[in-house]
């Protein structure tokens, strides 16, 4: 194996397959978006170069205002949700001892391997405001808060990011899970005889070697919530008015309904550079808690 990894032609023979790939896939569409943002197009003309244009009528309008501010809105949600629950869970499926752990872990993970419109469709029903489950609960507890949660312009952006949350709060359980497994049990062991809890154990042990995994975790929940769509597009279209807009609601609404292809690719093209930075920002943050625990 390690003459075949120091021959520089049979590592560019295999890796080529992969690369092409993700030229074709990936990188030529990123550059497409960001090429035909500076043109009006209609998506099937040539299109006109306007330069800067959209973009400029971009961060004047009202809707990328509300668009941005829902992105955070959706992944402050859901990063807090999924991480915490996930956090919990994993340390608690893999710490108490008892029997039908099995099961538990995959309960959690159900709702992943559901189609993202069978969950929308059973949280509309759950939010409905007259026959709903969860105001039907506040009126068995004998609290006066029957809301119609979709239909309340502040709060339905927060009510749509739960079901994203609930969803996929599963996938972080197992990325965590795994995480844990990983770690060797001597560690444990070794904390045990001196002296150390199970709290302190994970305190000390556990959280700090999931570093890696927490920044994972935390990337795919930022980026998810910055890019949301599908919720949106199911459960309020949009709406309120355009209270549940996100970047990418945005640019579907413009490129698709509007026939403004080259303003919703801008509305892309901005929409790829929050995620890129948004990974920066992450990978800075662990980076530099790296460097302060070696120091």
């Amino acid at each position: 194996m390690k003459k075949y990894f120091g021959n520089r032609w049979a590592v560019a023979l295999f890796t080529m397959p992969a690369l092409i790939l993700f030229t074709v896939m990936v990188f030529y569409p990123i550059v497409q978006v960001f090429y035909r943002s500076f043109y009006d197009w209609n998506g099937l003309s040539s299109g006109i170069f306007i330069g800067f244009d959209n973009f400029i009528r971009l961060f004047d309008d009202k809707v990328f205002k509300i668009a941005n501010l829902n992105g955070f809105k959706f992944a402050l949600v859901i990063t807090m949700f999924q991480l915490t629950m996930a956090t919990v869970l994993a340390l608690a499926v893999s710490t108490i001892k008892f029997k039908g752990k099995n099961f538990f872990r995959i309960v959690y993970f159900i709702p992943v391997v559901l189609s993202v419109t069978v969950v929308c469709q059973l949280w509309l029903s759950i939010y409905n405001a007259d026959t709903g489950l969860l105001n039907r609960f506040f009126e068995a507890v004998g609290l006066d808060f029957r809301q119609n949660w979709l239909v309340d312009r502040h709060n339905a952006i927060y009510a749509i990011a739960i079901v994203n949350a609930w969803q996929w709060m599963g996938y972080q359980f197992a990325l965590i899970l795994a995480g844990i497994k990983s770690i060797p049990t001597s560690y444990y062991e070794a904390a045990r005889i001196d002296g150390a809890g199970v709290v302190k154990a994970h305190l000390k042990i556990t959280i700090p070697l999931l570093a890696e995994t927490f920044k994972f975790c935390l990337v795919i929940s930022v980026t998810g919530g910055i890019k949301a769509f599908t919720e949106m597009f199911i459960m309020s279209g949009g709406g309120p008015g355009n209270s549940t807009y996100t970047l990418t609601y945005m640019m579907y609404s413009s490129a698709f309904r509007s026939g403004e292809f080259g303003y919703g690719l801008a509305a892309a093209a901005v929409l790829v550079l929050e995620c890129l930075m948004a990974i920066l920002v992450i990978n800075w943050i662990f980076k530099t808690e790296k460097a302060v625990e070696g120091a």
